[in-house]
């Protein structure tokens, strides 16, 4: 059970940045989704841009604390150690 929580909070942790990024993309950028991440990725900021969605996985954080999901929340923090190493390699 408690590997189970941990992989559903590491789940929760990336689907959460890529919600972020799309949401920074939408928001903040001219571009359609597609053409955004094209775009970002041939300048090379598309490791700022994840690193910037990953802002949501705070409040993910602070919710799965409140509720007592103690495990799932270290899961969260896994998917951004994971996501915060993966962007030095993009």
């Amino acid at each position: 059970m408690n590997k189970k929580d941990l992989l559903i909070g590491f789940i929760i942790g990336i689907f959460t940045a890529l919600l972020g990024s799309y949401l920074f993309i939408s928001f903040f950028t001219k571009f359609d989704i597609s053409t955004g991440f094209q775009t970002i990725r041939q300048q090379g900021y598309l490791g700022k841009v994840i690193t910037i969605g990953t802002v949501l996985d705070l409040a993910v954080f602070g919710i799965l604390l409140k509720r007592d999901k103690e495990l799932m929340a270290r899961g969260v923090v896994l998917a951004v150690i994971v996501l915060a190493i993966s962007t030095l390699f993009i």
